[in-house]
């Protein structure tokens, strides 16, 4: 129960920050730039509507603006607000006299983290289906798509990113709690996520878990990269998760100064 209670306020934390804002807009961010783009030209939506892949193009002109830049950094921006509310606000002494353990406090924060990414692919793969019919109902001149919403195909690809993520996660996570200064965590995360986007197609590019998103994209249109021929990055990406979090809740319990 100190679990349950302990994560809905750390919830509570979160609304109306520019974390939860930061997951709405960025739902819904990449959607409505492309039904605006397919607005503007409806004769080359209703030549897409047609296609018997429709939805499954769709997916992937989202994913293309989103995997590569846009999703690794709203990971890192978020993580790292959500964090250190408590360093902003100056009330981690406030919260570490709460009857609440060490444990409960490091595995409740970092739920709630893990629950506004999956706010945000909710948002996303919704935006995504908007995206795909509003030009119909809007406007005469577009037919709603003939293919099926493939549902289970966008709860795989979706599944994929996220456990793509969570190193990304677990690695800001850690950073964050250690530094009081959010730059620190910020600059950190920046930093080894242009270092992969200079590494994906280096023949180790997947030892940097932050290229992993980018991987996946490319398996998406069906690409095959050198670097992860023979490599399941969805495996990977669970070990780094699992390392970088075990050493963070570690260095959280020994640390002598935790405010």
């Amino acid at each position: 129960m100190n679990f349950i209670y302990s994560f809905q306020s750390e919830w509570l934390k979160t609304k109306r920050s520019l974390a939860s804002w930061l997951v709405i807009v960025g739902g819904f961010f990449i959607p409505l730039i492309m039904v605006a783009a397919r607005m503007l030209y409806p004769d080359r939506a209703q030549k897409e509507g047609l296609s018997p892949r429709f939805w499954e193009n769709l997916m992937t002109q989202h994913w293309q603006l989103m995997a590569l830049f846009l999703l690794p950094m709203g990971v890192i921006l978020a993580t790292s607000l959500i964090t250190q509310l408590e360093f902003k606000n100056n009330t981690w002494k406030q919260l570490h006299t709460t009857p609440q353990g060490l444990s409960t406090i490091f595995w409740s924060k970092l739920s709630v983290i893990l629950l506004m990414m999956f706010q945000f692919f909710v948002l996303f793969n919704v935006g995504i289906f908007l995206s795909g019919i509003t030009p119909a109902l809007i406007l005469g001149t577009v037919d709603y798509p003939k293919e099926v919403f493939p549902m289970l195909l966008y709860l795989k690809s979706s599944g994929y990113f996220f456990v793509d993520c969570l190193p990304i996660v677990a690695l800001q996570y850690l950073v964050s709690l250690q530094f009081r200064n959010f730059l620190v965590s910020f600059g950190v995360g920046i930093g080894v996520l242009l270092a992969a986007l200079f590494a994906v197609e280096w023949e180790y590019g997947y030892i940097i878990p932050y290229t992993y998103c980018p991987y996946n994209f490319f398996f998406l249109r069906g690409a095959n990269m050198k670097a992860t021929q023979h490599l399941n990055i969805h495996a990977l990406a669970l070990g780094y998760f699992t390392v970088f979090t075990l050493i963070s809740y570690i260095l959280y319990l020994t640390k002598k100064e935790k405010g």
